[in-house]
């Protein structure tokens, strides 16, 4: 190699020769990686090694089973969310591991990226197998017909685009707040900056999601269960009954009780069902209703109920049942009609209605009216109850199911108010907010399990899975009065709470129950996900399973509140014509 310079003292030009050897050799270049279409893939679109491995770990976990069967759209949903999850627990593991060391954390070479894709798919796969046996035991132990196996596989798919849109989404609000965090910067100190924007971001997605999204859902879905309430199941008609509400001289309008209201004062054991069952001695039963449209507020409508009542007659019958709704008024037949045929017509119910939306979507907006509307309900007719002479008063009782047992505790503050107002109470799948059935589970007796609690010996307050057989334990007597609380231990209504996703409750600590799956586990954030999708179809399921309790009030009822010389055998013959008939 030749170069040019100057000699030291005239400055003329020099030629200079080098050797090749005093020249330092160029590095040599590798030769271009030759990486697969998974591997480019994952780097184009920036995943992370580590959240990758969570994600593909999560995912894995929500294909174990839960309380109930899910088929695979909703399976893909639960594997798609708990996967994102997942994916962001590992980003943010990477993160704080980064800050405690203070240095970048190194990534990962080529060899693990295929390790991680190997063990990534086998994985997978084996838990798609695992996953829809799991799903055929259930589904089996439940007497569904379970999906086939070839079916199953949708599920990876679908569960894959949902957890990328989730988590672009993310990833598209961490790039706002980058973008704020740079603008705010120009004015503020950069980490001031950073954790402003970063605020910013969360507080204007909450708002956005709160005050559009929820606000739109629910006004849409309060507008479409407004107009399902203003409708009448075709072969429903106008009641004739003077004995029920909006039927002649009814202080309350036909048009005013809505859709569940029609239906609960046009239902029931006709006089010749009641005689088949009861001989010669029946007599119509009363229904009264209070619909949302029946007056402007809670007490109002209370108050209504009760004039309706004293124009029925319905404080000189044997038994007076206080009913309190679910979110769209829903009264339970299954549940009710037991009272009417044990006492051959000799009875008076009353209910009233607080929302038009069902009760999962009640409980989260309306569910203060439903205390409220089931504290009202029994105070004013527990008011007028306690004004009649001791041997006038009918036998007061009170039921809820799911949301209503939820509004039927809320009138009293523990089971010393339960022992001193009411004859008898059943309440069917609490839901686990439940204040006071929180309060009896917690406080159960030492060695008895929450799927079964047994709470001051039985003294007043008992639990059944299976009413036949759980309410005659303990052996202590049962003094009167009886309350009576039914609970499955796969509905996922009683055992869900947020709770579950961060910690593992008593439920899950003990042996499963009689017809939840050996295999059910609890696995942080999954397990929530899971018994939050079973509760969607939580109703789906056979009588016995789920919140699905069929005939089974009948049993309950006949140790609460049977009358004078009730039988088992009447007990098992009623609960043969509750659970066969139509309707």
């Amino acid at each position: 190699m030749e170069r040019m310079t100057a000699d030291g003292e005239g400055g003329t030009p020099m030629t200079i020769v080098t050797s090749p050897a005093q020249t330092p050799p160029e590095p040599e270049q590798p030769p271009p990686l030759r990486r697969g279409r998974w591997w480019r893939l994952v780097h184009r679109w920036h995943y992370g090694f580590v959240g990758l491995l969570g994600a593909v770990t999560c995912f894995c976990l929500s294909l174990t089973p839960s309380l109930l069967p899910r088929g695979p759209g909703l399976q893909a949903v639960v594997g798609g969310i708990t996967a994102a999850i997942g994916y962001g627990l590992g980003v943010l593991v990477v993160w704080l591991a980064g800050k405690l060391s203070n240095r970048p954390v190194r990534r990962p070479g080529r060899t693990a990226w295929r390790i991680l894709a190997v063990v990534a798919v086998v994985a997978v796969l084996v838990f798609l197998w695992l996953g829809a046996g799991w799903q055929r035991e259930i589904h089996e132990m439940m007497g569904l017909e379970a999906p086939g196996r070839p079916r199953y596989l949708l599920v990876l798919p679908l569960a894959t685009l949902l957890a990328v849109a989730l988590v672009g989404l993310f990833r598209l609000l961490r790039r706002a707040a980058r973008a704020l965090g740079r603008l705010l910067g120009r004015v503020v100190p950069a980490p001031a900056a950073r954790v402003l924007a970063g605020l910013m971001v969360v507080l204007l997605a909450l708002g956005v999601l709160n005050g559009v999204v929820l606000d739109g859902f629910f006004a849409v879905t309060d507008s479409s269960f407004k107009a399902i309430n203003g409708e009448t199941e075709p072969d429903v008609s106008p009641t004739q009954d003077p004995l029920r509400s909006g039927g002649p001289g009814s202080l309350v309008s036909w048009p005013s009780l809505g859709k569940q209201g029609r239906n609960f004062v046009t239902g029931g054991p006709d006089v010749d069902q009641l005689r088949r069952f009861g001989g010669p001695r029946a007599e119509r039963s009363i229904r009264v209703y209070a619909g949302l449209d029946s007056a402007p507020t809670s007490r109002e409508r209370a108050a209504l109920a009760v004039a309706e009542l004293r124009r029925t007659g319905a404080f000189d019958r044997a038994v007076l049942v206080v009913i309190t709704t679910t979110g769209t008024g829903w009264v339970d037949e299954d549940a009710v009609d037991p009272l009417e045929y044990m006492y051959n017509g000799d009875s008076a119910m009353v209910g009233m209605q607080y929302s038009y939306l069902p009760s999962w979507l009640s409980f989260l907006v309306d569910k203060e009216r439903a205390r409220q509307a089931g504290r009202d309900l029994f105070n004013a007719v527990y008011g007028e109850w306690s004004k009649l002479p001791l041997t006038r008063r009918p036998r007061l009782l009170l039921f809820g199911e799911s949301l209503g047992s939820f509004g039927a505790e809320s009138a009293f503050s523990g089971a010393d108010d339960i022992r001193n107002r009411v004859d008898g109470m059943l309440l069917v799948g609490p839901p686990n907010r439940n204040e006071l059935w929180r309060r009896f589970v917690a406080g159960r007796d030492p060695g008895s399990t929450e799927i079964l609690p047994s709470y001051e010996n039985g003294a007043t307050i008992r639990f059944a899975r299976d009413p036949a057989a759980d309410l005659d334990r303990p052996a202590t007597p049962w003094a009167a009065p009886r309350v009576a609380y039914l609970q499955h231990p796969s509905d996922p209504i009683v055992w869900w709470s947020p709770r579950l996703a961060v910690s593992r409750p008593d439920w899950l600590r003990e042996p499963r129950g009689a017809d939840v799956s050996a295999g059910v586990r609890w696995y942080p954030f999954v397990t929530f996900w899971q018994v939050t999708a079973d509760m969607a179809f939580s109703t789906g399921v056979p009588a016995g399973h789920g919140h699905s309790y069929g005939a089974e009030p009948v049993t309950a009822w006949a140790r609460i509140a049977s009358p004078d010389g009730w039988t088992p055998e009447r007990t098992a013959e009623l609960t043969g014509l509750i659970a066969t008939r139509e309707g």
